[in-house]
């Protein structure tokens, strides 16, 4: 992680350590940065998420890319995987998705994919972040800044919600079936979903009722949407619904919930998902791609049907790049994160919902039994708070206190601390037969970071 750049871009505060400044001078650097020292005319793309600062964002953004010369394409409130898929399509040189994802609405944050529709690589962060801090010359920038496009080199900006559209006509066309006679829950979070899915399950047919579908800037994730499942669960069983699937706020996690209301999370997705694939013998190294935050209950279950999985840190781009390495083509995240490497490059939400749908027609099973074989453990993520993250892993108490919980788990769990990659947190997560000694064993760790003046 850099100063500014976390696992999933630049987020934080928006107006406090995010600011319109930032969003400006990330825009002049892209601009230059892809010209590639005025040997091309480039093409940037830009999304944004229905928070009230994104439209500040996306205008800094803008403003920055055309004062450098570049042309800039503007798809207005789109989800994640929309601007990776239009990166692909349409040649772009970068895009660029303003979102804090499941955050609140007073954060947010700028998301940048590379021409090939895939996260931005590490070295170019640190030169972006380089120019955040005014060291031009380890840019090899003369002078004060980049230089200004002027007259006919200035950047033009272009409406281009035709491939937000594209977009919606290329998720239709995935589906192998049609959902008609399927009564299906969305919850779009009142983000970047609130039109696109809908419009798309319509489209493949089914009767489809939706919640987080009124945003206001301020109601983003409140309350709704993949962080708040339980909601959508309610409603599917309230209304007698076969089926529903929530989304975060730019769109690129789903949460499922079976008919009777009981909550899918990514870890059950990506057994079904890998089961469909095996099946069909699309399973590429009959593999599939998971992070250490997975259930201890999703590997008995692959074990169980005979898919291998392999682990990386925690982040969905960890995760593409073990697929990208080893050619696999299915992985993620528990929180909903699913990445189908022949359809995106990207987590994708809706396109996830889709493929789930399509698990439940092929098989005539309802979700609810797709789902039984992975039988999860209690699982419970403590957040602390503390001032230097680095500084709790180096604490020899704090290590002590994590190894003799994993002693007392032995087989039957697991411990881990990691560290946040968006915010100042440290999250204590423990599995184990039971919730109550899931949060003892958490408890008992953030017990020795405070005592040792960490939180």
């Amino acid at each position: 992680m850099g100063k500014y750049f976390g696992t999933d871009g630049f987020r934080g505060e928006a107006g406090v350590t995010l600011t319109s400044e930032h969003a400006y001078k990330i825009g002049r650097f892209l601009g230059w940065y892809y010209a590639e020292g005025g040997k091309k005319k480039v093409r940037a793309v830009v999304g944004k998420d229905t928070r009230r600062s994104s439209y500040m964002f996306e205008y800094a953004i803008v403003a920055g890319l055309t004062a450098s010369g570049a042309d800039t394409y503007m798809l207005h409130v789109t989800t994640t995987p929309s601007v990776s898929y239009a990166v692909v399509g349409d040649d772009f040189d970068c895009g660029i998705m303003i979102s804090a994802s499941h955050n609140p609405y007073t954060d947010n944050g700028i998301k940048l994919v590379n021409g090939k529709g895939e996260k931005i690589d590490d070295t170019t962060i640190e030169k972006i972040e380089l120019y955040l801090d005014g060291k031009l010359s380890e840019l090899g920038i003369e002078g004060d800044d980049i230089p200004f496009a002027t007259g006919a080199d200035l950047g033009q900006i272009v409406d281009y919600s035709a491939g937000r559209n594209r977009y919606i006509g290329y998720l239709i066309s995935l589906s192998r079936y049609s959902f008609k006679n399927f009564r299906v829950g969305l919850d779009c979070a009142n983000g970047s979903a609130w039109m696109i899915a809908k419009s798309v399950f319509d489209a493949l047919g089914a009767k489809t009722y939706t919640i987080g579908t009124e945003p206001d800037g301020l109601n983003i994730n409140r309350g709704v949407g993949s962080t708040h499942v339980e909601v959508l669960a309610d409603y599917v069983k309230e209304h007698g619904l076969d089926i529903g699937f929530a989304f975060d706020g730019d769109a690129d996690r789903c949460i499922a919930v079976d008919e009777h209301g009981e909550i899918v999370n990514g870890d059950h997705i990506l057994y079904i998902l890998g089961n469909l694939l095996k099946a069909r013998g699309d399973l590429v190294g009959n593999t599939v791609v998971t992070t250490i935050m997975s259930n201890l209950g999703l590997y008995r279950a692959l074990d169980e049907i005979g898919i291998r999985y392999e682990q990386t840190t925690v982040g969905d781009r960890y995760v593409y790049e073990n697929m990208q390495e080893n050619g696999y083509c299915i992985g993620g995240e528990q929180s909903g994160h699913i990445i189908l490497s022949k359809y995106a490059t990207t987590g994708d939400g809706i396109l996830t919902a889709i493929k789930v749908m399509e698990a439940v027609i092929s098989s005539k099973l309802p979700l609810s039994k797709l789902a039984e074989p992975v039988k999860m453990l209690p699982q419970v993520t403590k957040n602390v708070r503390v001032s230097d993250k680095a500084a709790v892993k180096a604490n020899a108490a704090v290590m002590a206190a994590v190894e003799a919980v994993r002693e007392k788990l032995g087989a039957d769990g697991r411990i881990l601390l990691r560290e946040s990659g968006t915010e100042p947190l440290i999250r204590i997560m423990v599995e184990a037969p039971t919730k109550e000694l899931c949060e003892s064993y958490t408890d008992e760790v953030a017990d020795v970071l405070r005592k040792e003046n960490l939180a």
